[in-house]
């Protein structure tokens, strides 16, 4: 099992900046990837980054340019770091890690964009 803690969500203004952090109760060098998810009221939960077991990380065009997916193996952290936010970007945002087989969620980090 792993249990995933998101933490670093807020009230910024538009052109702010955040920084999430999920930190993982286990080692996270061995999972196959990690996953920043979000959900925005009255939406579906949308997939916004990920970064593999390799370092490869891939973005969803929505936030590609804004966003960067990072991690530090030592802590057993992933990271997110999200530049010149917009109002759109308001959701919750989850943390999930693919350990190869189960897949497991933190409880998410409230994001608001404020305009």
């Amino acid at each position: 099992q792993v249990q995933l803690v998101e933490s670093g969500g807020g009230l910024v203004q538009a052109g702010g900046s955040l920084r999430l952090s999920c930190a993982a109760s286990r080692s996270i060098s061995s999972l196959n990837r990690m996953d920043w998810y979000r959900q925005a009221p009255g939406k579906q939960r949308e997939w916004v980054a990920h970064i593999t077991s390799d370092g490869t990380t891939a973005y969803a065009d929505s936030v590609n340019g804004r966003f960067t997916i990072s991690r530090d193996n030592a802590k057993n952290t992933v990271y997110l770091q999200m530049n010149s936010l917009k109002p759109e970007d308001t959701a919750v945002y989850y943390c999930r890690a693919d350990t190869w087989g189960p897949v497991y969620w933190g409880q998410g980090t409230q994001v608001t964009v404020s305009s």
